[in-house]
């Protein structure tokens, strides 16, 4: 029986024959230096996160301990999360710029013990805030958004001051950008950088990270600060006025949903595109690999890559430290 033969002059399939033809016209590139480790801190010993299989809220030895494990994986930077005890948490959020606070004194142990690794944290209030809101909240409900951004200024100086390499402001006030990059600069801040949640969405797959902190909305919702779901034109407005107050790179929140987002950034921004793989992408993905439906690490790698063709050039992610032991 003859074999047949077609007359083929395009043959794609020769560019992926070998590991090593796939890995010589591979187009999208994923490492541990494009990851960022979210951490969460508090005042006890190290502890599992229910809602977060594999992670933990840590002391602050412990953290920095966690730190340097990431460190020798390639891993050189993270973003700090504190969860905060209910007693010092206000309808100001005034722990949030506590010079002697939990933060501050992560920061100062993760830059004495690494002083390479870059340290970023998390600018809001919903930690410190006894509504649970990023924001203060009126007395009619109203979550006000001048006299947050002074306490998240207030804030970022404090982080800026304890040693922080870049302040992510994550709460979707209009302004906040500007506003902390005049306060960081008036008082000699002028290196340390912004990352702002640019397209920040009221999104349920922010579930899980509620119960790391303890911080859900005690009435109400985020939907008249975070973005609608629904929108992606919106974004890029989000987008623009922060570039031009001053942020040094834009997130969008969450990843995997909203690669169509990312997308948008990466073709439109002019500084450099973070992404978030929240905790909801996370805990899917574990649960599903618990049932065994799922192989863990090749879809680690692959929801990853993925935020990274569509343009991050950044993705925060709860597997940085499996990822990076994975790519290794």
């Amino acid at each position: 029986m003859a074999h047949p033969h077609l007359e083929l002059t395009a043959r794609p399939r020769r560019n992926r024959r070998t590991p090593a033809i796939r890995d010589m016209v591979r187009e999208t590139e994923l490492s541990p230096a494009h990851l960022v480790l979210p951490l969460f801190v508090h005042r006890g010993p190290d502890e599992p996160i229910d809602s977060m299989p594999g992670t933990n809220r840590w002391s602050v030895d412990g953290l920095v301990g966690e730190v340097g494990r990431a460190a020798e994986l390639g891993v050189r930077a993270v973003v700090l999360f504190e969860a905060a005890p209910d007693e010092l948490k206000t309808p100001t959020g005034d722990e949030a710029w506590n010079p002697d606070g939990l933060i501050p004194q992560t920061i100062a142990a993760i830059k004495s013990a690494h002083p390479v690794t870059v340290v970023m944290t998390d600018v809001a209030l919903d930690p410190y805030n006894s509504d649970g809101h990023d924001g203060i909240v009126a007395p009619d409900g109203t979550i006000v958004n001048d006299e947050t951004v002074d306490v998240l200024c207030r804030q970022a100086l404090t982080h800026a001051d304890a040693g922080a390499d870049i302040v992510a402001p994550s709460d979707m006030m209009d302004g906040r950008v500007g506003a902390i990059r005049e306060t960081l600069d008036h008082h000699g801040h002028t290196e340390v950088g912004i990352c702002a949640y640019t397209a920040k969405y009221a999104s349920a797959f922010f579930g899980p990270f509620r119960g790391a902190l303890d911080s859900a909305p005690r009435s109400g919702d985020k939907k008249t600060y975070q973005m609608d779901p629904a929108n992606s034109r919106e974004a890029l407005r989000e987008m623009e006025l922060d570039i031009a107050e001053g942020a040094d790179m834009v997130m969008v929140k969450p990843a995997g949903p909203y690669l169509d987002v990312v997308r948008r950034f990466a073709e439109a921004s002019v500084v450099p595109v973070a992404a978030y793989q929240v905790s909801g992408e996370y805990l899917m993905i574990k649960a599903a690999a618990a049932s065994g439906w799922l192989d863990e690490q090749a879809i680690v790698t692959e929801t990853l890559c993925g935020i990274r063709r569509a343009g991050a050039d950044v993705i925060l992610t709860y597997f940085a430290v499996q990822a990076a032991q994975i790519l290794s």
